[in-house]
């Protein structure tokens, strides 16, 4: 379905280059772009010296989820959210397990526009106090879900972001004050596997982590546990020193199982005891909620 924005939006973190170029000041990777050309996130285009961005509003999953799904465990139990995603994600992780949304283009995904006033007369519509930006990357559509928060804020909704914390500064202190809770996918404590695995780096993920604590953001973190990967002793470990050395000791953390999916189908699922030495190994540490999901 088309889209009313289907040609985009001038996007608001950018900087314009003297060749014409334009460089994205969204995300850590602030890619540079020649005229016609997309980040790499696939969803933010170079067009006669401005950014544009293809995702505002075009929602191409819709659905009314329990916030344990999340998942948030301490934030609401038993309620459910109103959640919704546009294409397009920063990272390019090899295990995606919602790569045919996260992993293309706008354009290339069925999608109808949901304007951010409309989503408060949807979400009453659906019995839901929540509104959940999710299953893709939030914030590679920062504008939307900047505007689709500060609608529901107005409207007396709470707004959950499910995100893997990948963004800069300026874009998430914009976002922050609309925010009432978050789960954020810390997906290993080493830079290389990050790189290696997803394209990214981890000290923009802690970055945020700080942020969000800092202005009383609800958090609960995710940690999938894939096998061979990620799954080391020392480091599941020094994650969890970090967390509980940080103020993080009260927020849930969930070691969430592994199958295989997308580029990573040789790789087997996660050993129930990787899970459990995982929890145990946390606990150890004076981390006080853990779950292991996907079991």
């Amino acid at each position: 379905m088309k889209s009313d924005h289907a040609d985009g939006i001038v996007a608001r973190y950018y900087e314009s280059c003297e060749d014409g170029s334009v460089t994205c000041t969204l995300c850590p990777h602030r890619c540079r772009l020649a005229e016609g050309r997309r980040g790499l996130c696939r969803s933010r285009e170079a067009r006669d010296g401005r950014l544009v961005s293809l995702a505002y509003g075009r929602v191409c999953a819709l659905h009314v989820d329990p916030v344990e799904k999340k998942p948030l465990y301490h934030f609401h139990p038993g309620e459910m959210c109103l959640s919704l995603s546009a294409a397009g994600c920063n990272l390019s992780c090899r295990n995606c397990q919602n790569w045919s949304i996260s992993q293309v283009r706008p354009e290339d995904v069925d999608s109808t526009f949901i304007g951010p006033d409309m989503l408060p007369s949807l979400a009453a519509r659906t019995s839901c106090r929540m509104v959940a930006y999710t299953y893709t990357e939030p914030l590679t559509w920062m504008e939307y879900t900047v505007d689709c928060a500060r609608a529901c804020r107005e409207a007396g909704l709470q707004n959950i972001l499910v995100s893997a914390g990948y963004v800069c500064e300026e874009p998430l202190e914009d976002l922050l004050p609309y925010l009432d809770a978050a789960n954020i996918d810390l997906k290993s404590f080493s830079d290389d596997i990050y790189r290696k695995i997803s394209h990214a780096s981890l000290q923009p993920v802690l970055r945020t982590l700080g942020k969000m604590r800092d202005a009383g953001v609800w958090l609960e973190i995710t940690n999938l546990l894939i096998p061979g990967v990620n799954d080391d002793p020392g480091m599941i470990r020094a994650m969890c020193r970090w967390l509980a050395d940080n103020g993080f000791a009260e927020f849930p953390l969930h070691f969430s199982r592994f199958f295989p999916q997308y580029r990573m189908q040789d790789v087997p699922p996660t050993p129930i005891a990787t899970l459990r030495m995982a929890e145990e190994t946390a606990r150890g540490c004076g981390i006080r909620y853990v779950y292991l999901g996907n079991v």
